[in-house]
């Protein structure tokens, strides 16, 4: 439910495999839906039909993630998770993200939570029947809510993953779409692809530009469409982003896709929030997470983190730049 709020600029100028490529070798492109975003692979390469199988290959693991992850496919282990509140055994791959995302919890002070789906189905279901002119769940409904809310609760190994309460669930919104590019950058890398950049929602640059230069992102400003906040070179790091001017539920803009798990609440903090860290899923989960964060806590949370960094846009049209590790 995340809005687009960056750009690759000049990207198809080389999506490229090492060696012999040429800058005008045929492309090979694949545009589709990845857990809900638009997503975007494309590859110059002087053999077509290799080209054409990598993508294949791509595709299917996009496929399978997305029967593993997603909250919309009723058959998907996710939905399997949340209807019985246990997977016994559970795919491999679902406990390597949660244990990223645990991972991510402890570094945000249990800022970013997966079980924060409680709190988005109470809000889509009351501002469904009440309209958006709606004032909002009222407090008694917004505590059982919370209650239900708690990462900690929820038993994660190889051999069983358990909710620790009936009512619980899951989401992977803001940390399965940088899995699913790590996971495609990975197939990519094992083709032999030394210079690409991997767009699905989140981007992972693999290498540099082809022609050398890093690959390019533009921020786009939620308030002035069209016109970016920032440029940030990207070699063999991820960005993504987070903004506060998305999904909202209500007219006013009070309630957005961004529910704090602590109070179930909207705090605007940033027009804008950006992170570049080494792989996808840390950075989407991050950028997920600093969007709900005061600046002081996002430096805290990043002093922990030497090669990654957090771009802010404040509301009041100045920028931030945080670097990991304390630095």
């Amino acid at each position: 439910m995340r809005r687009r709020e960056f750009c690759i600029l000049g990207a198809t100028a080389g999506f490229a495999l090492p060696g012999r490529t040429r800058a005008d070798a045929p492309l090979a492109t694949w545009t589709g839906r990845v857990l809900g975003a638009v997503g975007s692979i494309a590859l110059h390469h002087e053999d077509p039909a290799r080209a054409r199988r990598l993508l294949s290959d791509c595709v299917a693991e996009i496929a399978r993630l997305e029967a593993v992850f997603s909250l919309w496919q009723p058959g998907s282990a996710l939905a399997e998770l949340n209807r019985s509140g246990v997977l016994a055994p559970p795919p491999p791959e679902m406990v390597r993200l949660l244990m990223q995302a645990r991972r991510v919890s402890a570094l945000t002070d249990g800022v970013f939570d997966v079980t924060v789906q409680p709190l988005w189905a109470l809000h889509r279901e009351y501002f469904a029947a009440h309209g958006p002119a709606a004032p909002g769940p009222s407090a008694e409904a917004l505590a059982a809510a919370l209650a239900l809310v708690d990462a900690r609760r929820m038993a994660v190994s190889p051999d069983r993953i358990a909710l620790g309460r009936r009512g619980m669930a899951v989401t992977l919104n803001g940390i399965a779409q940088g899995f699913v590019t790590d996971a495609v950058v990975g197939l990519l890398r094992q083709g032999g692809v030394a210079h690409t950049l991997v767009d699905l929602g989140e981007a992972r640059a693999v290498g540099a530009h082809p022609s050398g230069r890093p690959w390019r992102a533009a921020l786009d400003d939620p308030g002035r469409p069209g016109l970016p906040w920032a440029e940030l070179d990207l070699a063999d790091r991820a960005l993504a982003t987070s903004g506060d001017a998305g999904f909202v539920f209500d007219a006013a803009g009070r309630f957005t896709h961004l529910l704090d798990p602590r109070t179930g609440t909207s705090p605007r903090r940033h027009r804008a929030v950006s992170v570049l860290a080494p792989d996808a899923t840390l950075a989407d989960a991050l950028s997920t997470a600093f969007a709900l964060m005061p600046e002081a806590a996002i430096a805290r949370s990043l002093a922990a983190l030497p090669g990654v960094e957090a771009r802010l846009l404040r509301h009041d049209g100045s920028v931030a730049a945080i670097q990991g590790g304390g630095a």
